[in-house]
């Protein structure tokens, strides 16, 4: 191998060990990424002319608009979260199916769901449902495995349901489109939604102790008036965000335009409920939510800096025809290399957040994968946002076991939480193949809806 090749190599693996080591990714990034840029300069390893147009790739990111509908779906999600939207949602939905045998855990999937299309952001799931329907799941005798598990796994439906954050971040690295991406990925995130339910139906009659029916004296009496609810609590949310995804699926509004129109909608629906809800203060809901989505588009711009500069040197050093030339020349040739990629991706996903795994794997895989190989980039992004949620479940590590296990009560060990996604793994695994397997289960609808 030439001197370059071989830093290309030694800055991929100082970056991992940096990352692994605990430090900030964006800076571990930046900061390995000029050391060895000033390493190959004096050593005259590659040109100035090869490191050039840095700053213009930084002014390209800050002015990207694909990147503008970040904020706009984290505000989105955030402000209807602060409104008290998942706490309503459990409990109306709870008491709807809850004469249901499995009426808890399929409320939690359904919410689960709704929470995931109008969020998009797993941690604040997964926390929100934890801290509301456990204690009530574990009150009305159900398995700790079962409460914990699907709790655990409806809070990751945020990663493949659209809009989804993770969604938007591939298709502007991956160079495709978004709104293409959230039709690829909306059947598939249903399905696996569906998938989760069944299980829990057929789990609460197989083994009738697991998930009892709410007992009479916890049924609603009035069920006019719980409809009432229902269709209060639920219709709103539920129109806004079929406004924003229909804006984008029929082309009437680009995906940015869409997000605007859902914070919009999301700060309206926040200041009516605040009018019903006397606990719930608008102007601090606001605030919060302001200061939430600052702090995670900060995270999300440091990384993109980091990771532009990463990749500029890495290419300088043609690491990134040594990846496409190794991957290319895999026995077995693109399923060898689709099976490696997801691979390193899903092993990835237990140490490092999804965000830097879309910025620092997938600008170097997709080339090989799209270009060379001819995998449809649509399918592309959608196994990939499915793989990476299944890593959010995956113990020892599961960012989504740790959400949980933060907010549980002491009787419900780590254990319990370990136990009682493993089933829902195997459900994402199932996924996983059936979009291998039948690829117009992503395709489908991006043909219907077409361009």
């Amino acid at each position: 191998m030439s001197p370059a090749e071989w830093m290309a190599i030694a800055m991929l693996v100082t970056v991992l060990i940096g990352i692994f080591k605990g430090y900030p990714v964006a800076f571990t990034l930046a900061g390995v990424s000029l050391i060895f840029a000033g390493i190959g300069y004096a050593t005259g390893v590659i040109s100035l002319r090869k490191l050039g147009f840095a700053d213009d790739r930084v002014y390209g990111l800050m002015s990207n608009e694909i990147l503008l509908a970040i904020p706009y779906f984290i505000f989105m999600g955030t402000m209807l979260e602060k409104s008290k939207l998942a706490e309503s949602l459990l409990l109306t939905i709870g008491q709807l199916f809850g004469s249901v045998r499995g009426g808890l855990a399929l409320a939690v999937v359904f919410v689960g769901a709704m929470l995931a299309a109008a969020t998009g952001v797993v941690g604040a799931s997964v926390v929100a449902m934890g801290m509301i329907s456990l204690p009530v799941m574990l009150k009305n005798n159900y398995s700790k495995h079962l409460a914990t598990g699907v709790i655990a796994a409806s809070g990751t439906l945020g990663q493949i349901i659209p809009p989804s954050i993770v969604l938007i971040v591939l298709a502007d690295q991956m160079g495709t489109s978004i709104g293409k991406l959230f039709q690829g990925a909306l059947i598939p995130g249903l399905l696996l939604a569906g998938m989760y339910a069944l299980y829990c139906l057929v789990l609460s009659y197989v083994n009738k102790d697991a998930a009892p029916a709410l007992s009479a004296d916890q049924r609603p009496d009035n069920v006019t008036q719980l409809v009432l609810r229902v269709i209060f609590v639920l219709l709103p949310p539920l129109g806004l965000i079929l406004l924003v995804l229909g804006s984008i699926f029929t082309g009437i509004a680009s995906p940015t335009e869409a997000g605007s129109l859902g914070a919009v909608g999301a700060v309206i629906l926040g200041f009516i409920y605040s009018c019903f809800l006397p606990e719930l203060k608008f102007g601090q809901a606001i605030k919060e939510t302001v200061y939430t989505t600052g702090k995670i588009c900060c995270m999300i711009m440091f990384l993109l800096v980091g990771s532009a500069f990463f990749i500029l040197v890495l290419r300088a050093f043609s690491g990134h025809e040594m990846i496409t030339e190794l991957l290319a020349n895999l026995p077995g040739g693109k399923v060898s290399a689709l099976v490696l990629i997801m691979l390193v991706i899903f092993v990835l996903g237990f140490f490092i957040d999804f965000f830097e795994i879309c910025f620092i794997v997938v600008p170097l895989v997709t080339p090989v994968l799209v270009e060379r190989f001819g995998v449809n980039p649509t399918w592309l992004g959608v196994l990939i946002a499915m793989n990476l949620q299944t890593s959010f479940l995956t113990p020892p590590f599961g960012f989504s076991l740790f959400y949980l296990k933060g907010v549980c009560p002491p009787e419900v060990k780590t254990r319990d939480i370990y136990r009682g996604v493993l089933p829902f793994i195997v459900i994402q695994f199932i996924g996983l193949i059936l979009i291998c397997v039948f690829p117009e289960i992503v395709l489908w609808l991006v043909g219907v809806m077409g361009d």
